[in-house]
């Protein structure tokens, strides 16, 4: 079984899996040390730890440089997040794609928000025209990579998150998709609808009111994402130590 068979075989387990979300190359081979089946890029992680804001200012060479490198030194299913696709043109977005299939990438999420200063949210007519490429793409040139769409309906806070929701999820299905990733939706009846509304299998994220495992493995999610908060996590962390050093005038905290 090679790693995209490994990939989309999580995807079909009564258990949820836990995506590890990376932002370099070493948080890459932690998280395969610790027993996690699957990675993914954190876009935001990613970008904050190179100096870039998120929402595709982070250089695309650079993304496509740090695929690269996680493929070669770690042995599980790599996925990564195109944001928009890196591009405002469909030919620019299948062109990404392929390069980052030459890469060894396994998995994609591609979003329906255009990343800026103000995330916004595409018309579904308009990115339906864009998924209807990108899965063609993928199928016409046998790439073994698994579309994850992303919609950002409940990242948005629309006051009609879950009808949009349901809707768009649905269109999206029809169209090729082989996942639905819907960031920031908590409530355990909304996940439920989603989960219900479709046969793919549902992505959820890290969110400070999200249910835990067991209950979101009886909800029926198949796929449960970090985001960027294990990154913003540890930098909180390493701040603190590094102020408690300068405080302390010494270097003992480095070892307690």
């Amino acid at each position: 079984m090679n790693s995209f068979q490994k990939f989309k075989q999580l995807h079909q387990s009564t258990k949820p899996f836990l995506l590890g979300n990376i932002w370099d190359v070493n948080s890459a081979k932690v998280f395969e040390a610790n027993g996690y089946q699957a990675i993914g890029v954190s876009s935001q992680a990613l970008s904050n730890a190179m100096g870039y804001d998120d929402g595709e200012n982070l250089p695309f060479d650079v993304l496509l440089s740090v695929a690269k490198r996680v493929v070669q030194v770690v042995n599980i299913p790599f996925s990564v997040d195109m944001e928009g696709g890196y591009s405002r043109s469909i030919d620019g977005i299948l062109e990404n794609i392929s390069k980052l299939h030459d890469a060894g990438v396994v998995g994609l999420n591609l979003e329906d928000t255009i990343p800026a200063a103000t995330r916004e949210l595409q018309p579904i007519a308009g990115f339906q025209k864009i998924l209807v490429a990108v899965a063609d793409y993928i199928s016409r040139n046998n790439l073994q990579m698994f579309l994850n769409i992303r919609t950002d309906v409940f990242l948005l806070g629309m006051p009609t998150a879950l009808s949009e929701t349901l809707t768009r999820i649905k269109s999206y299905e029809s169209l090729g998709a082989d996942g639905i990733f819907v960031p920031c939706i908590t409530n355990s009846a909304d996940i439920a609808s989603v989960v219900k509304a479709t046969s793919l299998p549902i992505n959820v994220m890290c969110m400070p009111n999200l249910p835990g495992f067991h209950a979101l493995e009886r909800l029926g999610v198949k796929r449960i994402s970090m985001g960027p908060f294990l990154f913003n996590k540890v930098y909180q962390q390493a701040g603190q130590l590094a102020k408690t050093v300068m405080d302390d005038a010494n270097f003992s905290s480095m070892f307690s």
